[in-house]
């Protein structure tokens, strides 16, 4: 009776430690973040660098542990700000399931093994891993309650995933690995911008600055038709021929197109109306179309 029980408790426990490793490390956008570096990889790999199973590993698992050291670390520094908001209080740290020093060795853990990994790559896949951990935690996370500058910091290294898959495959970053980060660091402000909308209140609680105006204002909604628009141009670069190994057939710049009017319809609809929920949908979009993105771009590379 006690083993069985014991054994229980013993599951629990696993369980309880698996969910919040899984939360400390935003296991869900650390999986997304990872699917833009595979993406840059499948892109970047050719005759020359050809694809290796091992690297592709190895970039998967550092890059995880590197975007799940950068969201502990986040967690652990915005320990005392979570705990106002309805989204966030429920954290392991600022619900008290897991201790803020336990946190940061988690963290510290995950970066060693993370760069580590990425160095086994190439040295430069490393450097971009430790320049992105560095301007999330020490230069992005401390700007969220100081200016909406934030999230022009924060577009650094929410860019970079994308292009280090190319720097993984090749060694190298030149002017392929340039666009990818080019593309992936439009995309940040409407993305980052529709969730400052919907849950503008939530941040309001924590004083966080998320929105370019400050306000949810016809302002703030033209800058994110803006970047949409850059955003959109940025995408179709690699048809015109000035990207060097990175190139898409001109079908395939009409889908690009295409989904990029997707996006700003929602952009200009998130104009017209100004609602949480257009926000909310904007956002969705914005996810869909990097995602869609990326997929089109890789299978354009196979097909020709």
């Amino acid at each position: 009776m006690k083993t069985a029980l014991s054994t229980t408790t013993n599951t629990l426990s696993l369980k309880a430690i698996f969910t919040d490793f899984k939360e400390i490390t935003k296991a869900g956008l650390a999986i997304s973040v990872l699917f833009s570096s595979i993406a840059g990889y499948l892109l970047g790999f050719n005759e020359d660098q050809p694809f290796q199973w091992s690297v592709l590993l190895m970039l998967c698992v550092g890059g995880y542990c590197m975007v799940g050291a950068s969201n502990a670390f986040n967690q652990v520094i915005e320990k005392d700000i979570d705990a106002l908001m309805d989204r966030t209080k429920n954290r392991p740290v600022p619900s008290g399931r897991m201790s803020a020093n336990v946190a940061l060795l988690v963290a510290s853990l995950l970066t060693l093994i993370g760069l580590t990994l990425l160095y086994l790559i190439n040295p430069k896949t490393a450097m971009f891993g430790a320049i992105s951990i560095f301007l999330y935690t020490s230069v992005y996370t401390p700007l969220k309650t100081v200016t909406s500058l934030s999230v022009f910091v924060g577009a650094f290294p929410g860019a970079i995933p994308f292009m280090l898959g190319w720097v993984a495959a090749t060694g190298n970053f030149g002017i392929e690995a340039g666009t990818l980060f080019l593309i992936q660091f439009f995309w940040q402000f409407p993305h980052f911008w529709s969730i400052g909308w919907f849950l503008y209140e939530d941040y309001e609680k924590a004083g966080i600055f998320m929105l370019p105006t400050g306000k949810k204002d016809k302002g703030t909604a033209l800058q994110v038709i803006l970047y949409t628009v850059w955003l959109i141009i940025a995408s179709l670069l690699p048809c015109v021929g000035y990207t060097g190994k990175l190139f898409i057939s001109p079908y395939t710049a009409v889908i690009v197109f295409l989904l990029g009017i997707w996006m700003l319809y929602y952009a200009v609809r998130l104009y017209n109306v100004k609602t949480a929920k257009a926000a909310r949908t904007l956002m969705l979009v914005s996810v869909s179309y990097i995602s869609l993105l990326q997929l089109v771009y890789i299978i354009d590379k196979f097909l020709r």
